[in-house]
């Protein structure tokens, strides 16, 4: 052998210490190497959905003998990849990268591995998985293949471990052609109809070291996806929450159905007895039918259930679906890597046994955004709601915010515009929204309106959907004081006017979706101008912050001539007020963008609880972007008593009536779905943000952005004695909590973070008396500080307790 040769051969199986390089800048770049399987991407669509094993790759590397300081991986795919260092899992991300336009944007992970490093031999292992890189061509609703509007292709990855030893000298391992790879025992993977694991394909020891790889084949460079790598900022999916199952049934001979109680998305771990060749097949469902069996029907793929809907090849009912084959080991715990699943109900047939409830633990699994905030009171039904909206939202925070977590998994921005402040108010969104905002700016052109980011081939939606991007830069402003998002978009956002002016020339929206799920239909002309109305707005806004005088002057004009085209639309003149239209979203879209001049307001308020008094059981009616304005529109008119008597019942339509119907998660409608609908859908989360704006009274001050200063009003509505609500700013954390005594006299327990102002507000009581008590000092108030019905007081940092008599 010569020098040169060996010299090449020993680079090429060990990551050598002896170099004095220093390593270079952290992280990914657009050079990194990436390395695949070598396989051509298939063309015809029926073998798609043949078994095509996921890959696993494997390196072997050996270390200097020098103390380590640090080590760090860096990693991503096209793709979903899991990663092992000398046969155990690297930290515990699930799904990932997060789900981009992988030909614009990719995101890359960063572990530590400093103590899971051997002296000596070490081994790196890879699978990887199709995620949203490799769909299958799947014809969602008889029409929607996604292979058509995503870039895609085979999996790949990219990696890079750096080690630094403490005498100063460093070390590298990237992805090359020296990596290996077999097929391994996943031999089909897909985020929408399952995971199929062969485990009589196993290859034991395969990322260990010392493992005979002579048999394996070479890895294949192959061309980046395109998408600029980036370090990701933001929460990463991961397991959340352990689901118990309540009971196991049994639905027939030798099937199964075990019960987890409440409705998520997620994973599972299975433990798993039988012979080698034995077939497990799992299905999943949020509902059953009355005779006990599985009801998989609202979750399945793009409304694909009968044969020749989803295109060739593909089945004749797309519902979610795993499946285990036994090899060597007769009894294991199985759990599926690249897939999720939405369910409560999980069907097992194929065993031989009954199986026990210990056998069993459901696995959430969400984008790990911190939950900081809380809510409740003494109501058991608004509890009960607040806890199917927070499961809700969780389970559709997966990389993407969804729509629904099962059957479409699509970031659609008409729910962001419908909850994001929910969202907001219920768990830290920065980073996931930051993240949302940039897929947007990805996805959209300068032609149409599209309706998803990742763009997914929808655009029939309109302005209501596609504004989302803009709404979330101005909620990251109010909520958290992220001015650098608006700085780093604003040329992009006048672009993105100019492009609504062209699409809109005579303002009126005419043309999109309306208030989505209304009992009674609401045109486009209503929430599509009324969300044209809040992004001028929002842009006067953004120009004033810019110090751009002229387009402020110019977004002005723009949000008066929409006022103006509103109100002679809809207030004004009869108009398409007299069609069949639902006037609940009607009038509460006028208030809430405040498109009605403020004298006439009451005649508006008056107009909207007409309407909500002939609706059935004087309850809300309302659509996806309704329900959030009549709440709000409500409560700014003084009336959260009559919201909250709706609130706070069991009838339809209504969130207590989904609750009475045993819903664990929201429903996409308010009847009743069992075929058609997700059964886990955010929309109708809104009231989320009611209990807090309202019930605990915290709202942030546009003038004062990232709770600098910020409204207190907590409303003490008759029927709850308590409410007890806390939010995390970026100062620390609110508490506002307020308590209903025997004799009607309420007290409230107010903290205010360091660095903080609030306007403390609440309604004159029939005497007067207000006194605060904070830092051991009493202060009664006087007439001074009342504002009409209102007394206002505000408040410095620190800990109060108020008390009205």
């Amino acid at each position: 052998m010569t020098k040169s040769l060996f010299l090449l051969l020993l680079i090429a199986t060990c990551l050598t210490i002896s170099c004095e390089k220093q390593a270079n800048v952290p992280g990914l770049s657009d050079q990194s190497v990436w390395i695949g399987d070598c396989q051509p991407v298939s063309a015809d669509e029926v073998s798609m959905y043949e078994n095509h094993p996921a890959p696993l790759f494997r390196k072997e590397f050996e270390l200097d003998s020098a103390k380590i300081e640090r080590a760090t991986l860096y990693i991503t795919a096209a793709g979903y990849y899991r990663a092992s260092l000398n046969g155990k899992r690297i930290g515990d991300r699930y799904l990932d990268p997060a789900w981009t336009d992988f030909s614009k944007r990719i995101y890359y992970s960063e572990y530590d591995l400093t103590s899971e490093l051997n002296a000596g031999r070490n081994c790196m292992g890879l699978t990887l998985g199709n995620g949203f890189y490799n769909p299958l061509p799947l014809k969602m609703w008889g029409y929607l293949n996604l292979r058509n509007a995503l870039p895609t292709g085979n999996p790949m990855f990219t990696a890079r471990l750096v080690v630094e030893y403490a005498n100063g000298k460093t070390g590298e391992l990237s992805t090359d052609d020296t990596w290996k790879f077999a097929q391994g025992p996943i031999t089909k993977n897909n985020v929408y109809l399952g995971e199929w694991y062969d485990a009589r394909k196993e290859l034991p020891g395969w990322d260990l070291p010392g493992y005979d790889d002579s048999d394996w084949k070479t890895a294949c460079m192959v061309d980046s996806p395109g998408g600029k790598l980036q370090p990701q900022f933001f929460p990463s999916v991961k397991v959340t929450d352990r689901i118990s199952p309540v009971k196991i049934t049994s639905s027939g001979k030798g099937v199964y159905l075990a019960d987890l109680g409440v409705n998520f998305a997620g994973i599972y771990k299975i433990r798993l007895m039988g012979n080698p060749g034995d077939t497990i097949t799992l299905r999943f469902g949020e509902r059953v039918y009355d005779d006990g069996r599985l009801n998989p029907m609202t979750t399945v793929c793009g409304q694909i259930k009968q044969a020749g809907v989803g295109g060739p090849g593909a089945p004749d009912i797309a519902w979610q679906t795993d499946a285990y084959v036994f090899g060597e080991k007769r009894e294991l715990w199985y759990s599926p890597e690249f897939t999720f699943h939405t369910f409560r109900y999980l069907e097992i047939s194929g065993l031989k046994y009954e199986p026990k409830t210990t056998d069993i633990e459901g696995l959430a699994l969400n984008s790990a955004v911190e939950a900081c905030n809380h809510f409740e009171s003494s109501s058991e039904l608004l509890n009960a709601i607040q806890e199917i909206s927070i499961r809700t939202f969780k389970s559709n925070l997966v990389s993407v915010q969804s729509d629904c977590p099962a059957r479409e998994k699509f970031g659609y921005g008409g729910d962001i515009n419908a909850v994001s402040e929910s969202f907001i108010y219920n768990f830290d969104m920065h980073g996931f929204y930051r993240k949302t905002i940039y897929d947007w700016v990805d996805a959209m052109n300068d032609s149409v309106f599209i309706d998803t980011a990742p763009f997914v081939g929808l655009q029939y939606c309109g302005i209501s959907w596609e504004s989302a991007f803009l709404f979330l830069q101005y909620q990251l402003y109010l909520y958290y004081g992220d001015l650098e998002i608006v700085n780093e978009l604003y040329d992009f956002n006048l672009k993105w006017m100019e492009k609504a002016a062209r699409l809109h020339p005579d303002l009126l929206v005419d043309n999109g979706l309306g208030d989505h799920e209304s009992l009674i239909p609401v045109p486009v002309q209503v929430t599509g101008t009324s969300h044209y109305l809040q992004a001028a707005g929002v842009m006067k806004k953004f120009a004033a912050l810019m110090g751009d005088r002229a387009n402020e002057t110019k977004f002005t004009e723009l949000e008066t001539g929409l006022r103006q085209k509103l109100q002679e639309t809809f207030w004004r003149t009869s108009g398409l007020v007299n069609e069949h239209i639902n006037k609940q979203t009607l009038f509460s879209s006028l208030l809430y963008s405040a498109a009605i001049p403020e004298h006439e307001r009451p005649f508006a308020v008056d107009s909207l609880m007409a309407s909500v008094k002939n609706a059935e059981n004087g309850h809300f009616i309302t659509g996806i972007f309704g329900t959030k304005y009549i709440l709000e529109a409500l409560s700014q008119a003084g009336l959260t008593q009559e919201v909250f008597n709706i609130v706070n019942s069991r009838d339809y339509p209504g969130w207590g009536f989904m609750l009475s119907r045993g819903a664990t998660t929201l429903w996409e409608t308010w009847k009743e779905s069992d075929n058609t609908y997700s059964n886990c859908h955010p929309m109708f989360g809104s009231v989320s943000e009611w209990f807090y704006r309202w019930l605990g009274g915290i709202r942030p001050d546009e003038h004062n952005p990232g709770f600098l200063k910020f409204l207190l009003e907590p409303h003490t509505p008759e029927g709850l004695s308590y409410v007890k609500t806390s939010y995390k700013t970026p100062f620390g954390d609110i508490k506002s909590n307020w308590e209903r005594s025997d004799s009607g006299e309420i007290t409230y327990l107010i903290s205010i973070p360091a660095g903080t102002r609030a306007l403390f507000r609440t309604t004159r009581s029939e005497n007067g008396a207000v006194t605060i008590f904070h830092q051991q000092k009493e202060t009664k108030t006087n007439e001074a500080d009342y504002q009409g019905i209102y007394f206002e007081k505000e408040l410095g940092p620190g800990d109060y307790v108020i008390v009205k008599k």
